[in-house]
């Protein structure tokens, strides 16, 4: 279990990280106090589910990153922009396309 723990608490404090986050604007953002995220980071809180689904899906992490530490994700900005998009409409997703499309073509190039 110890193990397990100490996945969440890298994992978080990872993704927090690298988004630019404090603890305190991501307790802030998610509606958790410092003291809960700094546990959670420290390997020593064991989050209910609904808070821990607010954290991932905030940062909008990868949960094989906390089930499955010991796999190497071989392209994270590909799954980072995934996850992303993830979040927009039908609508949004229709008219960024023609944009992808067009920086893809350039990049290719």
């Amino acid at each position: 279990m110890q193990n397990s723990k100490i996945n969440l608490a890298d994992a978080i404090r990872e993704a927090r990280t690298k988004c630019g986050l404090s603890q305190e604007k991501l307790a802030e953002a998610v509606g958790l106090s410092n003291h809960a995220i700094i546990k959670i980071e420290s390997g020593e809180g064991n989050p209910k589910f609904e808070n821990l689904y607010k954290i991932v899906t905030y940062l909008k992490m990868s949960t094989d990153r906390i089930f499955y530490p010991e796999t190497k994700n071989e392209r994270p900005n590909l799954q980072r922009l995934t996850m992303e998009l993830s979040d927009c409409s039908e609508d949004e997703a229709e008219r960024l396309l023609p944009a992808v499309r067009y920086l893809l073509e350039l990049m290719h190039k």
